[in-house]
């Protein structure tokens, strides 16, 4: 018999630390997009995206607390999450960042809630805003999808702090 020792694990102490060790995890990239109060549109680029369950069918992704769109997101009924596809980083990189109008040189049609459905993308869902959980300094909210649609393709994929189609 053997006996080992478990291997010495770094405490999670420092945020730089533990986020180089959280980019190690590939993701998928997603825009999400709803309705401002003066029926302009909002967007943003994020990539903390999980399926949650079939029946019924649940998705998610969360928001940071400090996120000038938290209230707008928290208080709209529906949004829909885009998933980008291989050739869209510059549209990720386009929502990521501050600007007047994200949607700028962006074509998209409309759900049916009238919420922007980017052209180009892999797959979208029109979620119900169905709950919303403080965890940390995210919010995480749980969308129940009322419709998709799919366009299989090569996926954007964000790996150690950037996209691998780069």
């Amino acid at each position: 018999m053997s006996i080992t020792s478990p291997p010495k694990v770094t405490p999670v102490v420092d945020a730089r630390h533990f986020r180089d060790a959280l980019s190690q995890f590939a993701t998928g990239v997603t825009v999400i997009t709803t309705r401002l109060p003066d029926d302009s549109f909002l967007g943003i680029t994020a990539s903390s995206f999980n399926s949650v369950s079939l029946s019924p069918p649940l998705v998610l992704w969360s928001l940071a607390q400090s996120a000038n769109s938290l209230p707008v997101f928290t208080g709209n009924s529906h949004y829909v999450i885009n998933i980008l596809a291989a050739d869209q980083a510059a549209l990720a990189n386009q929502f990521a960042r501050p600007s007047k109008n994200r949607f700028e040189g962006v074509e998209f049609t409309l759900s049916p809630t009238g919420l922007p459905i980017l052209a180009g993308v892999a797959a979208w869902f029109e979620c119900h805003n169905r709950s919303r959980y403080p965890e940390g300094d995210h919010v995480i909210f749980v969308g129940e999808v009322e419709c998709c649609d799919v366009s299989p393709q090569e996926p954007l994929v964000f790996h150690g702090g950037r996209f691998l189609s780069e």
